[in-house]
């Protein structure tokens, strides 16, 4: 999101974020969506279901944080529209940025407190990291 804010300060008006920064933002934009999609769709059908069948109690959190993944993509999609659209400025940019931004930073706060420990008590050696991740995994 940084490189998006950068892109967005260096913009003078709304001409200069469709000709000098849309296709900064549209690139990043594009890699960024289809990454957390792939991390999304990794924890919802591979990590998740593990998660729910060998930590039940889960289940309410889990749960919540699909629900934060629908509110995630549909952001992401009011931002593409932003960028889509010739009468954006970079304000409105920014104010789809700050919404994003705030949800996933409560989103990966609450996933870190709730499934911390679980994911490391996470006991299935069919489990393959990368795939339950997604592109986000950092594995080595």
């Amino acid at each position: 999101m940084q490189v998006v804010r950068e892109a967005l300060d260096d913009a003078a008006d709304a001409v200069d974020v469709h000709a000098d920064v849309a296709r900064d933002l549209q690139v990043y934009c594009r890699a960024f969506c289809a990454a957390l999609d792939g991390h999304h769709r990794g924890e919802a059908e591979a990590l998740f279901p593990r998660l729910r069948r060998q930590r039940p109690e889960l289940a309410e959190a889990i749960n919540s944080l699909l629900q934060d993944h629908s509110m995630i993509d549909h952001l992401l999609g009011g931002l593409r529209k932003v960028l889509d659209s010739s009468d954006s400025t970079s304000a409105d940019v920014t104010q789809h940025l700050d919404g994003i931004s705030a949800v996933m930073e409560t989103h990966f706060r609450y996933e870190e407190k709730v499934l911390a420990a679980a994911l490391d008590e996470l006991a299935d050696p069919d489990l393959d990291l990368p795939t339950a991740l997604g592109p986000l995994a950092d594995v080595r």
